[in-house]
């Protein structure tokens, strides 16, 4: 056994609001680390969430409380990740003497002191010594589970002609609104890509999306034989993704693109109405790289190398805990003055 397998960490917790794009980030971290790990959800009232993340926690979830998020036993490793989240990460490190090393995914608006490391996306603007930037969001679909699902069989899908088409739609967010206009550019697209190309498409929307485009996407569907996802579980993206020959996804989700680079397959992107500044740098650097597509538009299905940046943050908090381990001991060790 090496020195770093001795203290290789043991226990993982994961720490969010619950919310869905967050939870994903984090346990993607989590299962790339080969760790057992425990998903733990914060739940501040309202006034005190206001406070986050500068404020101080909920008392009614404190260490010492029944059912909070950040009692003992305390983790090896803690991945948080949300403005909610990031004042309990800072309070667990605290409860736990410091001997928890802790890692906040996204930017958390406090600093680069608020973890011991710090993952952000490229197009954010933190920057330090603890943080790490990557082009594309870490996630659930690693190359190893992609292959595995490429390698079962799916009727559903194996029927469906080729190229196979992953669909992954968003829809109205702070910075972007799906206007009819918009919905109805994004739906005879795909009706083009199915006519002109053959293409079978496995069509996924999420909570967000409009109901007057969910019902179009859902008809077009039944009426080309291609298949939509209705929200019932379980949830067959992975599926979707392991199988396309082409990707399209809506601008609006950084966290879809990024998950879309990791199968090495052309990422064709449409835009609804809006944008922010730091979504046009996050696509200007991958379309920078060959990656991205404009849609509607010709349906591409050259590959590249996946672009997969939870391996990279993975390795990453394992050298950092390393370290952080090895200096604990040798503080330990050293001789009083």
């Amino acid at each position: 056994m090496t020195a770093d397998q001795e203290i290789s960490p043991a226990s993982v917790r994961v720490l969010t609001d619950g919310k869905a794009g967050d939870l994903a980030q984090c346990v993607g971290v989590a299962e790339a680390l080969g760790v057992p790990y425990e998903t733990a959800q914060v739940s501040p009232r309202r006034h005190f969430s206001w406070l986050l993340p500068f404020g101080p926690i909920d008392p009614k979830e404190k260490e010492t409380c029944p059912g909070s998020p950040i009692a003992p036993p305390y983790p090896d490793i803690a991945i948080a990740s949300g403005r909610r989240a990031a004042a309990y990460l800072r309070r667990l490190k605290k409860a736990s003497g410091g001997r928890t090393f802790t890692v906040f995914l996204k930017d958390p608006r406090t600093g680069p002191e608020a973890a011991d490391l710090i993952w952000v996306p490229q197009h954010d603007g933190l920057r330090g010594g603890n943080v790490l930037v990557t082009p594309t969001s870490p996630h659930r679909f690693s190359a190893e589970k992609l292959a595995q699902l490429r390698g079962e069989s799916q009727p559903e899908i194996d029927r469906l002609p080729s190229p196979r088409v992953a669909v992954l739609i968003g829809g109205d967010s702070r910075h972007h609104t799906f206007s009819e206009a918009d919905q109805q550019r994004l739906v005879d697209g795909l009706r083009l890509i199915a006519k002109e190309n053959g293409a079978g498409l496995m069509i996924t929307t999420s909570r967000r999306t409009p109901t007057d485009l969910a019902n179009e996407l859902a008809s077009l569907a039944k009426a080309g034989g291609h298949l939509y996802w209705n929200g019932s579980t379980p949830n067959p993206l992975g599926q979707y993704l392991a199988r396309a020959d082409a990707i399209v996804v809506t601008a609006d989700s950084t966290n879809m693109i990024g998950e879309a680079t990791a199968t090495g397959k052309p990422v064709h992107v449409f835009h609804p109405g809006g944008g922010h500044a730091k979504i046009t740098r996050f696509l200007d650097s991958l379309r920078g790289l060959g990656v991205l597509h404009p849609f509607p538009g010709p349906l591409k299905t050259t590959t590249y190398e996946p672009i997969d940046a939870t391996p990279l943050i993975a390795d990453r908090v394992l050298a950092d805990f390393r370290a952080f381990r090895r200096k604990a001991t040798d503080d330990t060790n050293s001789p009083a003055d």
